[in-house]
Parts: structure tokens; sequence; C-alpha cells
């Protein structure tokens, strides 16, 4: 499946963003989908993942609260709606789907998209 992350930008502490990812070359009901992000000079880490019909949601810790993941089967499309972004939210984004993982959360994923920079200024 390929991936195509969007709606990074420069945004002020306690503002808002909506990231969107979208599916294309598989089907897209067939995949659990998950956000990642990394920042410089950290790895890579979890952000956020939605089961296949969009059923059951998981956050990272630092994130619950303030970014919301959905999906939209019809558009091939999962979003991360993220309120109240914080200058430790500064990393670039990358969506992701792992084969075989369509209730649980990809921790492997063997998906990526090309990734989409948030800067968050205090």
């Amino acid at each position: 499946v390929q991936l195509q992350a969007s709606g990074g930008g420069l945004v002020q502490a306690g503002g808002s963003l909506r990231l969107s990812c979208a599916a294309s070359g598989r089907t897209f009901s067939n995949y659990a989908m998950a956000w990642f992000r990394q920042a410089p000079g950290k790895e890579r880490e979890f952000v956020a993942s939605i089961t296949w019909r969009g059923t059951y949601t998981d956050y990272a810790d630092s994130v619950k609260g303030r970014f919301t993941i959905t999906r939209d089967n019809a558009e091939n499309t999962v979003y991360l709606q993220m309120d109240s972004l914080k200058p430790e939210d500064t990393a670039v984004y990358y969506c992701a789907a792992e084969e075989g993982v369509r209730d649980g959360v990809p921790k492997t994923p063997d998906y990526w998209g090309q990734g989409t920079q948030v800067t968050v200024s205090s």
C-alpha cells in the first residue's frame, strides 16, 4: 500500500493542525493505521493508531486528550486532529500500516508515508 501524508505546517503553541494520509494500491480497510513521529535527534515514536473499522483507537500518553485519530474507508484516508499543540510536538509525522494487522496496533509497520513536518512555536 502507498501512503501519502499531508497537512503539516507551522503553528503557535495552543493551536491546531489536521494531518491527512491518503492510501492507494491495496484495500485500505484491510489495515489498521497508525501515526508515528520523529523529532530531531530522537527515535521515531508511536503517536496513535486506529483499527480497520475505526472501532478502537490507541494513543501515546503524551498526546492523549489532545490528538484524535479517525479514518474514512470510503475515502481511503486516515486523519490526525492535533489540538492544544505544544513545542514538544514538533516533529516529522508519518502514517504507517503493517501487513496482517487489522484489529491491533501496527508496532512494526511495513508501509510508511513520506512524512509531513509539524513545527510548533512557543
